[in-house]
């Protein structure tokens, strides 16, 4: 088809990407031809960078260069008022509100038996050693609108029932079964700022 087997090889390689086609693939294949010798260079490196030099935070597991993330280290951030999240785009998403100034838990998926995704392949264990050494915590559970992130926070929730901690949920503003890094910074910050405390929802 591309008359050509690198340009094919590399347009399958770029297909693999989320959201990205066969022709989305042949532009990006295209540009990278049309490049310097340099300039594609430089954005191998980065790729091979990224593997080689990304961490996991020590605290809260976001990707990070350093042992401590720069939000953890971030002492004008409070400590005790943590937002869990799924994964690290709904912490940027998040983020990019401006809406919140706390710090974040990634719990590094949600919990989906028909995935095979159990309580035990998510960061929860450190989760609870975090609640356990901080008084007065609240945590706010941003995770997806969806069964699976439903069922993680009514988890989450049993599990911490005998911590003095305040569990708090975003407000609905984020439509059931949708996801928070496709959500709007306005619709997602007034979210962020509307939440309210988990038991009132569940007795609804």
């Amino acid at each position: 088809m591309y008359l050509s087997k690198s340009i094919e090889e590399l347009v399958n390689e770029f297909a693999k990407l989320p959201g990205v086609g066969k022709k989305t693939a042949f532009r990006y294949t295209l540009h990278f031809l049309n490049s310097t010798k340099e300039e594609n260079k430089r954005f191998s490196e980065a790729l091979i960078h990224l593997k080689e030099n990304i961490k996991l935070c020590s605290v809260c597991h976001t990707p990070n260069d350093d042992q401590i993330c720069s939000i953890c280290s971030n002492k004008l951030r409070t400590k005790n008022l943590i937002c869990v999240v799924e994964s690290y785009k709904d912490l940027v998403a998040i983020e990019n509100t401006n809406q919140f100034y706390g710090q974040y838990h990634v719990l590094g998926g949600v919990i989906s038996p028909i995935d095979g995704i159990g309580p035990d392949k998510l960061t929860i264990h450190s989760l609870i050693k975090r609640v356990s050494e901080m008084e007065d915590m609240e945590l706010i559970m941003a995770l997806n609108p969806t069964i699976e992130g439903d069922t993680t926070i009514y988890y989450l929730t049993n599990l911490l029932k005998h911590y003095p901690v305040k569990i708090t949920t975003i407000s609905r503003g984020v439509s059931f079964g949708g996801e928070l890094e496709y959500t709007d910074d306005l619709t997602l910050g007034r979210s962020i700022q509307a939440r309210q405390p988990y038991e009132l929802l569940i007795n609804k």
